[in-house]
């Protein structure tokens, strides 16, 4: 079963990221400057996580692929990091899918 960790970084904004069952990062967020805006960021993805339409595909600027989950309202909510291939970054997709909807939190800050 996945996680979220919700923690703090180095310049005090709140931020989450989704890790798999393995302890792989697989979804990371922006920075929040408020706990309960953090919290509803991880709420969001797990509302959205399922809805493939709500992935978006894309190509870093060294070529390799990584994916952004937006919102309804069309807002990232979390960036995954970049993969090997297009079929590496499908199988990230599909970690989110089933793992972000039952991933518990775990609050580090």
């Amino acid at each position: 079963m996945g996680k979220f960790e919700m923690y703090t970084d180095k310049r005090g904004e709140f931020r989450f990221r989704l890790k798999a069952s393995n302890g792989q990062n697989i979804l990371a967020s922006e920075g929040y400057k408020a706990k309960s805006s953090c919290e509803n960021g991880i709420k969001s993805v797990k509302t959205n996580a399922t809805d493939d339409s709500k992935y978006e595909r894309l190509v870093s600027k060294s070529g390799a692929p990584y994916f952004n989950l937006k919102a309804s309202n069309g807002q990232v909510i979390g960036t995954s990091e970049t993969y090997s291939s297009n079929s590496a970054m499908e199988n990230g997709i599909t970690s989110v899918k089933n793992n972000a909807p039952s991933a518990t939190i775990d609050d580090l800050t």
